[in-house]
């Protein structure tokens, strides 16, 4: 998957420029000279990181309005106005509702799915020592196929089992829930089932196709993803999505869910397909652990790990992927709790479209698309890949 810069780019760059000199004097951007004066709402700032294809876009107190655009964090006008303490206050008051505004004061922070007439956003806002910050994740509202994303034909197969478990990991910002909308919306355009989504907040918004789909929001719609993975299993569900499997119980109802005749899918903040069978492992106690890994075994489909790095040419980011599916050899592993050899069994599966994150690294590297120094930092084993790429 390749993000792309829009070929739009310059024709909107001097689209703002010339309204910021019409309504205000201004010009826009990197290349003004003169002051960009703090906006009314959250809305225009939001307006803008769609239209440049950001990612991310950050409102704190005492700094400049940030973007976060292909991967890097940068000043979105190096001549805008400091956003003081009265400007964030101004903007938070200014689109948090009721409910939001409560918490906020009852908490300190408050997450939750912000929807302008420019997009969709997971907001969050959070009281720290000189006032208020906000950082919006832009959601992309077009659901994407598998074939648009540029996703192996080898993930299609774990859209059409009945049960089990399939778990896409990666850091924040790899692009997991674009990943994992790409699959349940192939489920939802191949079969007839019912399926829940659980995510705190929504961010792909799913209109039923040949399936029933039926989308919960946490704390919205339910209290926790424990709470709702409980309450959904009552739902006659056929494919459970786990926005985040964070905790002990929620990850213990998953895999339960996926050996009672549900196909569950979910979501881990780690980084490669060993990481994340020991981190599913590590959270129950150590009396539990060899009845676990017999389940996680049994139920396991594969594991996508992803991670999305700064294309060489600048105009973008392009996604290298391991891929982990679960054969005799690597349920033998799972059971014996030696998860270390699993980088050699997919060295021998590539028949079966598994592949390691370095290989995935490497392959982007001599296709030209990323740098060797970027191949090197995000490897797993950078030794083996300092070797390989023959660097000193």
């Amino acid at each position: 998957m390749i993000e792309e810069q829009p070929e739009q780019y310059e024709e909107n760059q001097e689209e703002y420029e010339e309204s910021q000199e019409q309504d205000s004097g201004d010009s826009g951007m990197e290349m003004s000279n003169q002051r960009v004066a703090t906006l009314e709402h959250v809305d225009e700032y939001l307006r803008f990181g769609n239209e440049f294809d950001c990612s991310d876009i950050h409102l704190p107190t005492m700094s400049r309005p940030l973007w976060r655009r292909f991967g890097a964090l940068q000043e979105i006008w190096p001549n805008a106005d400091i956003l003081t303490a009265a400007d964030c206050e101004r903007l938070v008051n200014g689109f948090l509702g009721p409910r939001e505004q409560e918490r906020l004061k009852e908490r300190g922070d408050v997450d939750f799915a912000y929807v302008s007439d420019h997009g969709r956003y997971r907001a969050s806002v959070v009281k720290q020592r000189l006032g208020h910050d906000m950082v919006f994740r832009i959601i992309n509202t077009k659901l994407r196929t598998m074939t648009e994303l540029g996703l192996p034909p080898t993930l299609k197969p774990l859209t059409q089992y009945h049960n089990g478990l399939v778990l896409v990991t990666g850091s924040v910002g790899s692009g997991k829930s674009t990943t994992l909308a790409a699959l349940i919306n192939e489920i939802n355009h191949e079969r007839t089932d019912h399926i829940i989504t659980l995510e705190d907040p929504i961010e792909y918004v799913f209109k039923s196709a040949k399936c029933h789909v039926n989308q919960r929001e946490v704390h919205t719609h339910t209290e926790s993803f424990a709470a709702a993975l409980r309450g959904a299993l009552r739902e006659d569900p056929d494919v459970i999505m786990v926005g985040e499997m964070r905790d002990l119980e929620t990850i213990s109802l998953a895999i339960t869910a996926s050996e009672t005749g549900h196909l569950v899918l979910g979501t881990l903040h780690t980084g490669s397909a060993s990481r994340t069978l020991d981190r599913v492992l590590d959270v129950f106690p150590t009396d539990q652990r060899d009845q676990i890994r017999i389940m996680v075994s049994e139920s396991l489909r594969g594991i996508v790990s992803q991670q999305l790095v700064p294309r060489a040419d600048g105009a973008g980011r392009v996604m290298a992927m391991e891929f982990l599916v679960n054969t005799p050899a690597v349920g033998n592993c799972i059971r014996e709790g030696k998860t270390f050899m699993l980088p050699g069994i997919m060295q021998t599966g590539k028949n079966l479209g598994m592949i390691t994150m370095d290989d995935a690294l490497m392959d982007l590297y001599k296709a030209g698309l990323i740098t060797a120094q970027d191949c090197l930092f995000r490897a797993v084993d950078q030794d083996q890949m300092r070797k390989d790429l023959k660097m000193p």
